[in-house]
């Protein structure tokens, strides 16, 4: 048995190579030991404490279904109670009902989750009593000490195994926030596909569009775990809405990602509609006045011509709310967001919608099926400016890959820059005429296409995102790029 000396985060950090991403801490599950995941949680709260947000008292977490999930979930409560402080279990639930509930107490609460990437890395995601922790907030959990008072083996495994407590239920909650909002006849009519692989609220989500009327229909429930990312679907999934849609007769099919807090919604036909567009749709159909989206989402939103105020940001929910937060302090109202994964953060209450910045899945797609009322969701689509967005990714590429590659297409001047990815990416799409680097390199092209390279910021993968005016030139060039990276970059 090894004593573990006291040590900040950022050693922690820097020793396990775990690292703050955009969405909290991820890291492989053999790197995210239990030592790991109760540092990060301690370091968590003592940063509250210094904030005064945090003085003992209960602290709320759940999880998602990754073998690895109920293990870090058990280390982090151990953290807690050596705090001196009570966890509160909420069970295997989506991420934001986890934040309704902690919002509703006042408390804070953390969520372990890897949402979409796969199975072997998992993740923690925190929350401050009142909203998510942000990028500004990392530097100060950084810094923090921790006390290891538990004792671990030198496997950093908990020498004692912990245990967590009885579930306290912060699903009801959930589930009646849409009932008061849409009204228990929404989707009255209406036959909708649940896909539930190995979604945490594949069940929730399922009473959800029961509980407004719908006949919601089980479908593709997974006993393994699939790291289904809604930026990039698998090309399965295409395969399998489509023959859903055709075998069932759907009016739409409905899904999440691993933590059900971003959203998957295809129309009759079994076609997926991209996030980007889902939170224009959401956005226009609870009346939003401000809208705050990251700058990879579709053009499609200042085109629809639908709202008062639009902002970019970088990639991330935390961007995202900080630039919510901007507008409601220039006294804006009616603000919202939305991320191209098609998660959507509420900063202001609409009626009987409470505000819950955070990333949620339900709200666009039952906004968005009850919009539609007894017209197609393809009807919704067919009114918005014809622009189309695409993403893929190249996985296991090392982040020092993707930022070598960045500098040297970054060197000189900008308009050094813009000669050099024309060099490149020009015969894709004509020349680039215009790059924006809020968030990785976004070219505008002669031909009105957009190509966004970017390294994510939570998983070794390089990204791409393209916009075209069809479904067909989006994909094209987007594979296009990708392949320059790869046979010329890399």
């Amino acid at each position: 048995m090894t004593i573990v000396p006291p040590l900040t985060v950022d050693a922690l950090m820097q020793e396990s190579g775990v690292q703050f991403g955009t969405s909290g801490a991820r890291g492989m599950v053999t790197a995210m030991t239990d030592r790991v995941c109760y540092g990060y949680t301690q370091g968590f709260l003592s940063y509250l404490r210094e904030l005064g947000e945090f003085s003992g008292g209960r602290v709320a977490l759940a999880g998602d279904l990754r073998p690895s999930t109920p293990r870090i979930l058990a280390a982090c409560a151990q953290a807690i109670r050596d705090l001196g402080a009570e966890p509160v279990f909420c069970g295997y639930v989506p991420t934001p009902a986890l934040a309704l509930y902690a919002f509703g107490q006042g408390i804070p609460s953390l969520m372990v989750t890897g949402s979409h990437i796969p199975y072997d890395r998992n993740g923690i995601k925190f929350y401050r009593p009142a909203g998510e922790v942000l990028k500004s907030d990392e530097a100060g959990m950084k810094r923090q000490l921790v006390e290891f008072t538990s004792a671990f083996d030198a496997d950093g495994m908990l020498a004692e195994a912990a245990s967590l407590p009885e579930v306290t239920d912060a699903a009801t909650a959930y589930i009646a926030r849409y009932v008061t909002a849409f009204g228990a006849d929404a989707l009255a009519g209406r036959k909708i596909g649940v896909y539930q692989h190995s979604a945490v609220g594949r069940d929730i989500v399922l009473s959800i569009v029961q509980a407004l009327g719908a006949e919601g229909v089980p479908i593709g429930r997974a006993t393994k775990f699939i790291p289904v990312d809604t930026e990039a679907i698998r090309p399965e999934d295409v395969v399998l809405a489509r023959d859903w849609a055709a075998e069932y007769g759907f009016d739409a099919i409905i899904s999440t990602d691993g933590d059900s807090d971003r959203p998957l919604l295809a129309d009759h036909t079994g076609e997926w509609l991209r996030g980007d567009v889902l939170g224009v749709l959401c956005a226009r159909a609870i009346g939003a006045g401000t809208v705050v989206t990251p700058v990879s989402s579709n053009t499609v939103l200042e085109l629809s011509g639908a709202f008062e105020h639009c902002a970019r940001t970088k990639i991330g929910s935390p961007f995202v709310i900080d630039a919510m937060n901007a507008a409601l302090a220039a006294g804006q109202d009616k603000v919202c967001g939305y991320e191209a994964n098609g998660g959507f953060l509420l900063a202001s209450d609409f009626g009987a919608l409470t505000a819950l910045p955070t990333r949620d899945a339900v709200l666009p797609v039952v906004a968005v099926i009850a919009a539609a009322k007894r017209r197609r969701v393809a009807d919704l689509l067919g009114e918005l400016p014809p622009r189309v967005t695409y993403s893929d990714r190249i996985q296991n590429f090392a982040t020092e890959r993707s930022e070598a590659i960045f500098a040297a297409l970054l060197e000189g001047s900008e308009q050094d820059q813009i000669v050099r990815l024309s060099q490149y990416f020009g015969a894709i799409a004509g020349s680039v005429v215009g790059i924006d680097l809020t968030d990785g390199i976004r070219m505008s092209c002669e031909d009105g296409c957009v190509l966004h390279l970017r390294r994510s910021g939570n998983a070794p993968e390089l990204r791409c995102y393209s916009e075209a005016s069809d479904a067909a030139r989006a994909w094209e060039i987007n594979e296009a790029a990708l392949k320059v990276v790869l046979e010329e970059l890399a």
